[in-house]
């Protein structure tokens, strides 16, 4: 049996234990696992629990000026680019609900192109940038617009990068507070993980400024339930991505259908688009999406702990056995009901996610998307920490021309 290095952090050593695949690629010597391109990737992922806990005391210290942003605010504004804005959108809904005033998220191109028109009418506002690096186009570009024509809006910064260009050009600016996480989410693979998860939990404390022990409790509950995740179903979702579907679709309703975006972008980028994929809430995908569901297609299901919603979803999945569609269904929840089950489904028990509940369950389904898309990438004989061999997408967006 393989010794895995003592140099190891005990939470990436405590996994390779239980799971087999873990501890066959941690094995191999660092060298050898940037030769393959997994050495980032996989950490980033697999470090999560243990980030989600630095980035709750780092929000909770910044309680005091948090509350005086959102003092008297009439709208809220979450923007940012690929992933950052889907961050935005797992959060949306629940700030919605917890602060009583509008909330929108925006995408940080949308900002560059219809400026003050795209913005929510509500003043004061208070936008909320969020970005791993900080250094694409539209980082600085969009919050520099709104900026300039939207004196009444209040502004802050969560970025994984102190060293990126909107951290840097913004840290000083009397209208804009910046909030840096911990230096190891920001992210060395192309595709956004840790730096996900963190931004979203960053964002989720706005709604909990008055409730700081509710959301320690929540961060606390979440890191377990995602280190038992990683502790359990790590082999499993191995072996489904050896599965040969070619095409995905995530389903989610809420604040979950927000994980299903980011879940089906790390499918696409992971696999340079070889897997296609789609991302629907459950009563949409009978719209027309349903036609994308062909007898080679996964279908990923974020499924809901509250009644109502998920009498919804599981209406729906029996409907795709009925008409026998999708090659199998992949269900993430907590007591998933066997009548929704077919010979080959699995399913990702999350003991806990119900107490959390839907609204703090993005994050847990988005481990499940990074996972299952890592290990498709590997049998892809793709490399996770850059898997655009041709350069087509690359970590940070290239510069292009700001108008």
């Amino acid at each position: 049996m393989p010794i895995l290095s003592l140099a190891e952090p005990e939470w990436l050593r405590s996994i390779s234990k239980t799971q087999s695949k873990a501890e066959e690629l941690l094995a191999r010597t660092p060298d050898e696992q940037n030769r393959l391109g997994y050495f980032h990737t996989l950490r980033e992922i697999c470090q999560q629990p243990t980030t989600w806990t630095q980035t709750c005391s780092l929000m909770l210290s910044c309680a005091p000026t948090l509350k005086k942003s959102l003092d008297g605010l009439a709208s809220l504004i979450l923007t940012g680019s690929g992933s950052s804005e889907y961050a935005g959108d797992c959060v949306r809904q629940v700030l919605q609900n917890e602060l009583r005033v509008t909330t929108q998220a925006i995408g940080g191109g949308i900002l560059l192109t219809d400026g003050s028109k795209a913005l929510p009418v509500g003043r004061p506002a208070m936008m909320v940038s969020l970005a791993r690096s900080g250094d694409s186009p539209e980082s600085v570009g969009a919050l520099s617009v709104v900026l300039a024509l939207e004196p009444e809006i209040r502004h802050l910064v969560l970025t994984c990068n102190e060293a990126g260009s909107l951290a840097k050009t913004y840290q000083d600016h009397s209208r804009v507070h910046v909030i840096t996480t911990a230096e190891g989410t920001n992210d060395q693979s192309l595709v956004m993980t840790s730096s996900f998860t963190n931004l979203v939990l960053a964002a989720r404390f706005l709604g909990l400024t008055e409730q700081p022990e509710a959301y320690r409790t929540i961060c606390e509950r979440l890191s377990k339930i995602a280190s038992d995740l990683l502790n359990t179903q790590f082999d499993n979702l191995a072996r489904l991505a050896s599965v040969r579907f070619l095409r995905a679709v995530f389903l989610g309703t809420g604040s979950r259908f927000g994980a299903a975006r980011e879940a089906a972008l790390k499918m696409l980028e992971m696999t340079a688009g070889r897997v296609t994929t789609l991302c629907e809430t459950y009563l949409g995908l009978r719209h027309g999406p349903m036609s994308y569901v062909d007898k080679d297609t996964l279908v990923v299901c974020f499924l809901s702990s509250d009644p109502t919603i998920r009498a919804y979803e599981t209406d729906l999945l029996h409907e795709l056995d009925q008409k026998e569609l999708g090659l199998l269904k992949l269900i993430i929840g907590e007591d998933v009901p066997k009548g929704v089950l077919r010979p080959n489904d699995v399913v990702i028990e999350c003991r806990g996610l119900r107490e959390v509940g839907d609204q703090n369950a993005p994050v847990i389904d988005v481990v499940v998307g990074q996972l299952l898309g890592f290990f498709r990438c590997l049998n892809e004989g793709l490399r996770p920490d850059s898997p655009s061999e041709d350069g087509i997408i690359n970590r940070v967006v290239q510069s292009f021309t700001l108008h």
